[in-house]
């Protein structure tokens, strides 16, 4: 094994803390992966990993070679590339997360277009709502909304989507159609928080001068956001969602905006990466054909997202 393979299994072993979670992904031995591990200690003459029976932790050294390796490996692919114009040349692997929605309804509907452009682009695509570990992970880039809390990121901000408080027409004729927050009280609302048990949070509005919550009873909770749609569709509360998520429900009657008049705070989007000296090339092209889709899709109406130039 040549040196910068070598470096390529450190890397994976040290994101994935593992040598057998490594070997699987790489299709290679694990006594390979180990083998490869210690002739690079010994060549670069330090120790670059922690071994314990249970996981794998980077040393001091192996946190700076880390970093440098994967430099050195990213400017290598981007000189292999350098002079194939062709996008015919241009492959490898892009591993991106995003919402099962956007995966469903925005991305892989217009994925062909692209993969007939670069057909040696291959392409893993993990659609999930919890938020993923980019580095750990592996992953090249992610679509993220909500506010961001992790400096060690660089996120490319793509917009802001407008949220509105839906119910279905079964639920108007139970409840009657929520008109006032003094009504509230009176209402049912389905709530969702991203792990089951943390707390709910509750109805939320601006109040002129800055955003309020209101409990409102609600007797189911969900962590998944189409759940979430599918409980408004079945009559079982209000919910407060992306005007772009459920637009096709708002367009075809089976779910009706409420409440207009009390607006939510409007969730942000970003496309997040590791950050890195140098992308590659085929990131770059993926990720500038991912933003661009997002945006003309929260674009779509001016009432339902605000992008900022």
């Amino acid at each position: 094994m040549d040196r910068f393979e070598a470096i390529r299994v450190f890397l994976r072993v040290a994101e994935l803390e593992s040598f057998t979670r490594a070997a699987e992904e790489m299709n290679i031995p694990k006594a390979t992966v180990s083998n490869s591990i210690q002739q690079l200690e010994t060549q670069v003459g330090a120790q670059l990993l922690h071994r314990t029976t249970r996981r794998v932790r980077l040393t001091q050294d192996g946190t700076s070679f880390y970093q440098r390796g994967k430099d050195l490996l990213e400017d290598f692919d981007e000189l292999e590339s350098m002079f194939q114009q062709s996008p015919a040349h241009l492959g490898g692997r892009i591993r991106v997360d995003m919402t099962t929605g956007l995966a469903k309804n925005l991305v892989i509907p217009n994925l062909k277009s692209l993969l007939d452009q670069y057909p040696g682009i291959e392409l893993e695509i993990s659609s999930t709502d919890r938020r993923v570990d980019i580095i750990q992970e592996g992953f090249d880039c992610v679509i993220r909304a909500g506010a961001m809390s992790d400096s060690s990121l660089v996120a490319r901000f793509l917009g802001e989507m407008r949220i509105v408080t839906c119910v279905s027409p079964g639920y108007i004729e139970e409840y009657g159609e929520p008109e006032s927050l003094e009504q509230l009280p009176e209402h049912r609302l389905v709530h969702y928080v991203p792990v089951l048990g943390s707390k709910k949070e509750g109805w939320e509005y601006w109040d002129g001068s800055q955003y309020q919550s209101i409990e409102v009873p609600g007797a189911v909770t969900v962590n998944n956001v189409e759940a979430y749609s599918y409980a408004c569709l079945a009559g079982l509360g209000m919910i407060q969602s992306p005007a772009v998520g459920v637009r096709k429900y708002l367009d075809g009657g089976a779910m009706v905006e409420v409440l207009k008049q009390y607006q939510a705070e409007p969730i942000p989007v970003y496309l997040v990466y590791p950050h890195r000296r140098n992308l590659s090339k085929r990131v770059r092209i993926f990720m500038e054909w991912l933003a661009e889709l997002i945006k003309e899709y929260i674009e779509q109406s001016p009432d339902d997202a605000r992008i900022k130039p």
